[in-house]
């Protein structure tokens, strides 16, 4: 190799395939680069599995106060009550910011029950929650799932009731002092117009979290008066004598009556089926009655041996027919279960035929009974929340109407308006007749207590048709547990009748 052909050293640098500085430190940058987008990948992937995948297991867990503090974070939807919000919210400045307020608290409180940031829900507050709180997905505009990923607040949205205020009204201010319960309901359509429980508290005490709630809580949680207790759904009572309309649809519909002023031979006193025990009257008259004169004015003995004519299967059936034994309903709010025994001997079906021995009613339950003969016959479920809707009042969603079902034949029912008629112009109910309206209804003492020493509940059932209307607009059931009288003088005609007259006259704007 000649000294021409020689390889200098800059040639063996340039010309191989050495690498300089730079290109090291350039490598070395895309690893770290790939190396970091690796890791923000991973990053990104974890939080959409915590925000998306695992959200609700932490939303969930008692730890995470964020959820509460969100739900709290902004004013509650309204509940309405004729067009008109009968709640409201109020920014405290705390960290679970807007606390609830109730316009006219304890005349609402069995309709709107309490939203507390302590004791949590209660009724409509309850049952309406997802909406007032801005939770429910029907209030998300468009793109729910965005919502969920955002986590951005649907402002809350509204309950629209059935209640008519000025039946409202009428029906607290006749249980003024008094310890009872009120419901009335429209007979056409089943809307709840009234839903009064007496005595009654004001829910905005348990807003907050101070600790005058707490004293609030325990205060009314230990007044044997049972405030909160909501009379008027979740109490049962034995329905007395206003049992009798059903005993009477019963006996009309298998045929055991056909003529409603034919004599009946109906002894007084009536000796229940194989006991010595006499049942006795509060009238005179009873003996050999009639239908028609019977539920006028109340015969005891009467309806007793009716029950026992009809017989346990045909009495069991009607009463099932009006809904007793039924522990489905929810107006949205469950509703106690009203019973009618379907185990009996004789002389218990007897007792049972006039809303006594173990026969339970809650009071609107024996609205409706009284709605199903208004209605010609047919019992429409009850219900009290009408639509919902969103913060700028478009609707959401809606309640009812609900289906009906036949509780007695159309002829029944036709009958049975004409006695109940009778009642309130001739009978015990004179009480409830409204000028400008036709009335019909039925009174009831049911005795209760240890050998009957409780002070008898006073009740009243009835339906009104104003002048001129094609149907009939409200009926109503009253009860009054406390009745202000001597124990002899406690009678649904003088102590509940007046105050159903007050609702129905208001329910009908008369």
């Amino acid at each position: 190799m000649t000294g021409d052909d020689a390889v200098t050293g800059d040639d063996a640098v340039t010309g191989g395939h050495a690498m300089t500085g730079d290109d090291a430190m350039t490598r070395y940058i895309r690893r770290a680069a790939a190396l970091c987008a690796v890791l923000l990948i991973a990053l990104l992937v974890n939080a959409a599995r915590v925000q998306v995948v695992q959200s609700g297991t932490y939303e969930e867990n008692p730890a995470n106060r964020r959820t509460l503090i969100a739900r709290y974070g902004q004013p509650r939807g309204d509940i309405l009550v004729g067009g008109r919000p009968v709640t409201g919210s109020r920014d405290s400045g705390e960290q679970l910011r807007y606390e609830r307020t109730y316009r006219d608290g304890p005349l609402y409180a069995p309709v709107t029950g309490y939203a507390s940031q302590v004791y949590g829900t209660s009724l409509l507050e309850h049952a309406a929650d997802s909406v007032l709180s801005g939770t429910d997905p029907l209030l998300a505009p468009l793109l729910p799932a965005w919502n969920d990923l955002i986590r951005s607040r649907t402002p809350g949205g509204h309950a629209v009731t059935t209640i008519n205020a000025g039946a409202q009204q009428a029906a607290y201010e006749g249980l003024k002092g008094k310890k009872g319960a009120v419901a009335a309901v429209e007979p056409a359509t089943g809307r709840i117009l009234a839903l009064v429980s007496a005595p009654s508290y004001d829910p905005a005490r348990l807003s907050g979290t101070g600790s005058a709630v707490a004293r609030a809580w325990q205060r009314l949680n230990g007044d044997p008066d049972r405030p909160m207790l909501n009379r008027a759904i979740g109490q049962t009572y034995p329905p007395g004598s206003t049992f009798k309309v059903v005993t009477a649809a019963a006996a009309l519909d298998a045929g055991v009556v056909r003529d409603p002023d034919a004599p009946t031979d109906s002894p007084d006193p009536y000796r229940l089926p194989e006991t010595e025990v006499r049942l006795t009257n509060e009238v005179e008259g009873c003996a050999d009655a009639s239908l028609r004169h019977a539920f006028a004015w109340s015969c005891n003995t009467f309806f007793a041996r009716l029950g026992v004519q009809v017989g346990l299967p045909g009495m069991t059936a009607a009463a099932a027919r009006f809904g007793f034994n039924d522990g489905r309903l929810r107006v949205p709010l469950p509703v106690a279960r009203s019973d009618f025994d379907t185990r009996m001997n004789a002389s218990q079906l007897a007792l049972s035929s006039i809303g006594q021995f173990n026969t339970r009613a809650t009071p609107l339950q024996m609205a409706t009974v009284a709605g199903a003969v208004a209605a010609g016959g047919s019992v429409r479920s009850p219900y009290l929340l009408e639509r919902t809707t969103n913060r700028a009042g478009d609707t959401v969603g809606r309640a009812g109407p609900r289906g009906s079902r036949p509780a007695m034949r159309v002829a029944t029912a036709a009958r049975l308006r004409e006695l109940m008629v009778d009642a309130v112009r001739e009978g015990t109910g004179g009480n409830a007749a409204i000028r400008g309206a036709t009335v019909g209804g039925k009174t009831g003492t049911a005795q209760h207590g240890l050998g009957n020493s409780g002070t008898p509940y006073a009740w009243f059932i009835a339906w009104a048709q104003a002048d001129g209307s094609p149907q009939p607009g409200v009926a109503v059931a009253v009860v009054v547990e406390d009745a202000d009288a001597r124990r002899a003088e406690i009678s649904g005609g003088g102590t509940a009748a007046p105050i159903a007259r007050d609702v129905m006259r208001a329910a009908l704007g008369l």
